[in-house]
C-alpha cells in the first residue's frame, strides 16, 4: 500500500526541525549586543549558549571572547543548554522509531510504532520550544542575562529564530506521525469485536447478585413438557405432595346408534348395540301382521 500522507509529512518536517535546532544550539547567535562605549560603531557581539563572537565590518569574526559579565552562568543559559541537548537526542530517537514504523520499503507500515515516534517527536519539539521562549522572555533583562548598561542595546539574533522554526516543525511533524494511532486503534477495536468472549463478564461494582431459591414447578409443567410425558422421579422417602394444576378431561363414550323410532322412544340406558338389535327383532316379532288383521 502507499505510505499515508500524514506519515510522509511527518518524515519530511521532523528532519528539517532537527537540522534547525542543531544549528540554533551550536551557533553563537541567541542575542546581539551593539552600541559599546569607546568602541567603533560597527562592533557587534553575538552571544550564544557556548561561545561569544565579536564581529566588525573591517575585520573577521573573532570567537572565544571573554565573559566579564558572567553571561554563561545565567540560569536561562544553563537551562537552555540542557534542554536543547535533550531535545536533539529525543529527536534522533523519534526519527529512528519513525523509520522503523513507516517502513517505506514494505507494503504495510507499523502504525503503532509510527504513532509512538510521533509522540516522541512532539515531546522533542516542546523540549526545544521551552528554552527558546524563556530566553527570549528575559533577553532584555540585564539582571537575568547580564550585559553592559545603556547605551548598549540588546536584540534578538538568528539562533532564536531558528530555534522557534525548528520547534514548530518538530511539533507539526510529531503530530502528523501521531495520527497513525487512528488506524491502529480502529484495527484493534475491530479484532476485539470479532473475538469471542474468553470468560464470564466481570461484574461491575454496582452489580449485586442475589441467590433466590428456585420455585417448585407444578407437575403439569414439570412432567408434561414439550408435549411429551415425562415419568415422575421415584422418591419413596419423600412425603406426598399435594397435587397442583387442574384435572385433565377424559374421553366420553360415544352414544349408541338407534335403528328405528321404537328404540328412540324407549331409550338405551346401559344396553349395548347387540342388545338393542335383539330388542328390535323381538318387537318386530310381537307386532300383528296385516294378514291377521
Amino acid at each position: 500500500m502507499r505510505t499515508p500522507a500524514v506519515m510522509t509529512l511527518g518524515m519530511v518536517l521532523a528532519p528539517c526541525g532537527l537540522l534547525l535546532n542543531l544549528t540554533a544550539t551550536l551557533a553563537p547567535g541567541w542575542r546581539l549586543v551593539k552600541g559599546f562605549l569607546n568602541q567603533p560603531v560597527d562592533v557587534e557581539l553575538y552571544q550564544g549558549l557556548w561561545d561569544m563572537c565579536r564581529e566588525q565590518s573591517s575585520r573577521e569574526r573573532q570567537c572565544n571572547q571573554p565573559d566579564p559579565w558572567g553571561y554563561f552562568d545565567a540560569q536561562p543559559v544553563l537551562v537552555a543548554r540542557a534542554l536543547m541537548v535533550t531535545s536533539l537526542a529525543t529527536t534522533a530517537l523519534g526519527l529512528l522509531l519513525a523509520s522503523l514504523g513507516v517502513r517505506c520499503w514494505q507494503e504495510e507500515p507499523r502504525f503503532a510504532l509510527a504513532g509512538l515516534s510521533g509522540a516522541v517527536l512532539f515531546a522533542a519539539g516542546l523540549l526545544s520550544l521551552i528554552p527558546v521562549s524563556w530566553y527570549n522572555h528575559f533577553l532584555a533583562d540585564r539582571s537575568v542575562l547580564p550585559a553592559d548598561a545603556s547605551p548598549v542595546t540588546l536584540h534578538v539574533s538568528y539562533s532564536l529564530v531558528l530555534g522557534y522554526l525548528g520547534s514548530c516543525l518538530l511539533l507539526l511533524g510529531g503530530f502528523s506521525l501521531a495520527l497513525s494511532f487512528a488506524p491502529w486503534c480502529e484495527e484493534r477495536c475491530r479484532r476485539r469485536r470479532k473475538e469471542p468472549a474468553g470468560g464470564p463478564r466481570r461484574p461491575s461494582i454496582s452489580t449485586v447478585h442475589v441467590g433466590w431459591p428456585e420455585p417448585a414447578l407444578p407437575p403439569a409443567i414439570k412432567y408434561y413438557s414439550d408435549g411429551q410425558h415425562q415419568p415422575r422421579p421415584a422418591n419413596p422417602g419423600a412425603a406426598r405432595q399435594p397435587k397442583a394444576g387442574f384435572p385433565m378431561p377424559r374421553p366420553q363414550p360415544q352414544p349408541g346408534a338407534y335403528t328405528n323410532q321404537i328404540d328412540v322412544l324407549r331409550g338405551e340406558d346401559a344396553r349395548s348395540p347387540r342388545d338393542s338389535l335383539g330388542s328390535t327383532w323381538s318387537s318386530h316379532a310381537s307386532l300383528p301382521c296385516d294378514s291377521d288383521l
